[in-house]
């Protein structure tokens, strides 16, 4: 479950994700530069899910399109997984909140809808820009300003990955407009 980033954040993205390739290395394996259309701001991880599974699942979601205004601006670059790290994302701000409400409540409506249960920790959003099978790169130089940007979520989505040679790619199952909760 992931929230959709606009065409011009994204494409803002990728090109900071090549300068970042330029400016900090040396990599091992190439690094692979995510294209915009596989850059996305991950709610909550569902793993392998039998198929089902999707249509109850997606019903359970309906009711999480509450996003009162809020924008999320980009943050300082992050390796990720800290130790060992494969990727390379830039932080979120939520100045007021409102994704980690939305998160929340995607949350819970998932665990309500079947046996999922959240990854341990809290929720720290971010998007993945660029992945490196060996995490080479890792501290190494310093990677260039992140874009001096921000945006409203606008369109929340349902993902199915899959798994190829070149990477994962995306099958958007279910779409969900957020709209200003009534009241």
């Amino acid at each position: 479950m992931a929230v959709e980033v606009p065409d011009d954040a994204a494409e803002a993205l990728v090109r900071w994700g090549r300068e970042v390739v330029g400016a900090c290395g040396p990599w091992g394996r190439r690094p692979r530069v995510l294209g915009a259309d596989s850059l996305h701001l991950t709610l909550c991880f569902l793993g392998s899910r039998p198929v089902d599974e999707i249509a109850s699942l997606a019903r359970a979601l309906e009711p999480c399109t509450d996003f009162d205004e809020g924008e999320l601006s980009f943050g300082a670059p992050v390796w990720l997984p800290p130790r060992r790290p494969r990727a390379l994302a830039i932080e979120l701000h939520d100045a007021r909140g409102r994704l980690a409400e939305l998160q929340a409540a995607v949350s819970q409506a998932l665990r309500a809808a079947c046996d999922w249960q959240p990854r341990p920790g809290r929720f720290r959003p971010h998007i993945t820009v660029i992945r490196s099978r060996d995490g080479a790169g890792a501290g190494e130089g310093v990677p260039p300003a992140t874009p001096n940007m921000s945006f409203t979520p606008a369109v929340m989505i349902l993902y199915r990955s899959h798994l190829e040679r070149a990477g994962a790619s995306y099958e958007a199952l279910a779409e969900y407009t957020l709209t200003p909760a009534a009241g």
